[in-house]
């Protein structure tokens, strides 16, 4: 009788375990790692948080560097507070307070960072395990996510798809799609991976030079939420109209660049040249082309003594940070563009970088 109850147990923690897999296919996915390689551009991923873990990219004379912040292990990433280059979700950014009101409903998201939300909220999208949905090494990988109603307080299930797409011999192309299948809901996906052209333990970024294509920037409080303004960079150390070092006017700002960009141009469906970064000692330089209206550009003021792979210690300024979003806190300022998609509507949110070196 009680090697019956056992068995009987045993089978219904087996059910149990089905059940919640079919509810939330994730925990039933294992964690694994995916490299891409065409000519001398390599990228590595995992399917925990969509990460690009590493990036290989050669030098103006043929040197191959990694280029991308990042953990050796899986659990680096798991542990990890800096959102090494995670997909972020189910709203990138801040959300001021934690909390919106939509169609005259309150929600309140998760608040993960003082008083308001970060990045999607304790577990974001950067902390769940993703399915590998197609994978072509020579090409393509496209992971999903099944995201349910209510997590981390926002509304409806949502289906989430990024695709990461080698393009020709130096381009690496970012697709990220999502659908709402029941409720109106806001969506502002981000890909929060950090550079740094010299190799990705090679010290700071300050003489890293940058153009940004964006005349315009939303201001933000002590608690980086935007104020609702949106203002000029003109005559502030936020120009970086024409390129000019990343360090050259940095200490003018408390700790350093932690802001959104209102990239120049009309939103619509064409891509929109928004970054170019050069790096002198080995010629690389990358430029960033999106579909998104706004860029935050960060430079890990907040990063302090992080151990990273191959031994590496990822100081203060070790990274620069580029995430194509739409507005931070958009869901609290009606003069922001919109982040929320309806059942029926598509989000679509697009990023290309092409590397070359001279």
């Amino acid at each position: 009788m009680v090697k019956k109850q056992s068995s009987l147990h045993v089978l219904g923690v087996s059910v149990l375990l089905v059940l919640l897999c079919c509810v939330n296919y994730s925990l039933c996915e294992k964690i694994r790692t995916y490299k891409l390689t065409r000519g001398s551009l390599s990228v590595t991923f995992t399917n925990y948080g969509a990460v690009m873990t590493s990036l290989l990219l050669p030098d103006r004379h043929g040197k191959q560097d990694d280029v991308v912040l990042g953990f050796d292990t899986v659990d680096g990433y798991k542990n990890d507070t800096t959102y090494f280059g995670a997909i972020v979700g189910r709203v990138a950014n801040r959300i001021g307070g934690a909390k919106f009101k939509l169609n005259g409903q309150l929600y309140k998201t998760d608040p993960n960072e003082g008083h308001n939300t970060l990045h999607g909220g304790s577990k974001g999208f950067s902390d769940v395990v993703w399915s590998v949905q197609n994978y072509v090494p020579t090409s393509h990988i496209t992971f999903t996510y099944d995201s349910f109603d209510g997590e981390e307080g926002f509304p409806g299930n949502v289906t989430v798809k990024v695709t990461y797409m080698l393009i020709g011999e130096n381009k690496l192309g970012v697709k990220m799609e999502a659908k709402p299948l029941n409720k109106p809901t806001p969506i502002n996906l981000a890909l929060h991976t950090y550079w740094n052209l010299h190799s990705h333990n090679s010290g700071d970024i300050l003489s890293h030079k940058i153009q940004l294509l964006a005349g315009k920037i939303t201001p933000v409080d002590d608690k980086l939420i935007p104020t609702g303004e949106i203002t000029s960079i003109t005559g502030t150390p936020y120009d970086f109209l024409e390129p000019r070092e990343i360090g050259s006017r940095i200490h003018e700002l408390p700790g350093g660049y932690d802001i959104n960009y209102v990239i120049d141009g009309p939103i619509g469906k064409h891509l929109r040249k928004t970054a170019v970064v050069t790096e002198e000692v080995t010629g690389r330089k990358m430029e960033l082309w999106t579909n998104q209206p706004g860029v935050q550009f960060y430079t890990s003021n907040m990063m302090t003594r992080v151990f990273g792979k191959g031994q590496a210690v990822y100081e203060k300024y070790g990274g620069l940070c580029l995430e194509t979003q739409g507005f931070p806190d958009s869901v609290n300022h009606k003069n922001f563009p919109s982040q929320i998609v309806n059942p029926g509507e598509s989000y679509l949110h697009v990023m290309v970088f092409r590397f070359t070196a001279h």
